[in-house]
């Protein structure tokens, strides 16, 4: 059975953002198979008595986070800028969440979920913003034509909640997950150590 690492991210986690830009690569590197499970990391933080990122909650954590996310993303030349005094963090991921599910199994999907970082992480856009959504979805594909945010239906929400009760199921906490059989590696500094997991003998 081929190697495979299922990569859990939501839209709004900082660090999910760099492994959506570097995983590709290094999963080819070891010829492992990556399975992008999105979820949302809300109602985890919620059931912790969290109603803020913890970013956000200890702020001392949330400079030190902003400044290691400008380092790594420079280490790994990922798009990257930390947002000013008038730009929100967290932003709400739901949509993007429902409309990757839409369109992972597309030969450009991960080019989606990756645009959706960039248009948050690098231009700080809403992507709670369905024009924001679409743009990001015609950018992937190279085309405006085909699926639109505002075509999310019950089969995405359904997958979404699925998704959720799976990674609670899992014993997942935070994002980036990657989870390896029975063994989960968090934030993207253990994505190698998932990775060689994988296909470790």
């Amino acid at each position: 059975m081929a190697a495979r690492v299922d990569f859990w991210f939501d839209f709004a986690s900082t660090y999910s953002h760099l492994s959506a830009y570097r995983i590709g690569r290094e999963a080819a590197a070891r010829g492992v198979t990556v399975r992008w499970r999105p979820f949302l990391l809300g109602p985890i933080f919620a059931a912790q008595g969290w109603t803020d990122s913890p970013f956000n909650l200890q702020p001392v954590k949330g400079r030190y986070m902003w400044r290691d996310m400008a380092r790594r993303a420079e280490r790994f030349r990922v798009p990257f800028r930390g947002p000013d005094a008038a730009e929100q963090f967290p932003r709400r991921s739901l949509l993007a969440a429902r409309v990757a599910l839409a369109v992972l199994d597309e030969p450009w999907g991960e080019d989606f979920c990756r645009a959706v970082f960039a248009a948050e992480f690098a231009d700080w856009q809403d992507i709670a913003d369905p024009v924001v959504i679409d743009a990001c979805l015609a950018r992937a594909r190279g085309s405006t034509e085909g699926f639109a945010a505002a075509e999310v239906g019950d089969a995405q929400k359904a997958a979404l909640r699925a998704n959720g009760e799976e990674a609670v199921a899992l014993g997942l906490f935070g994002a980036p997950s990657f989870v390896v059989g029975d063994e989960i590696f968090w934030g993207d500094d253990r994505l190698e150590d998932a990775l060689d997991w994988a296909v470790k003998d």
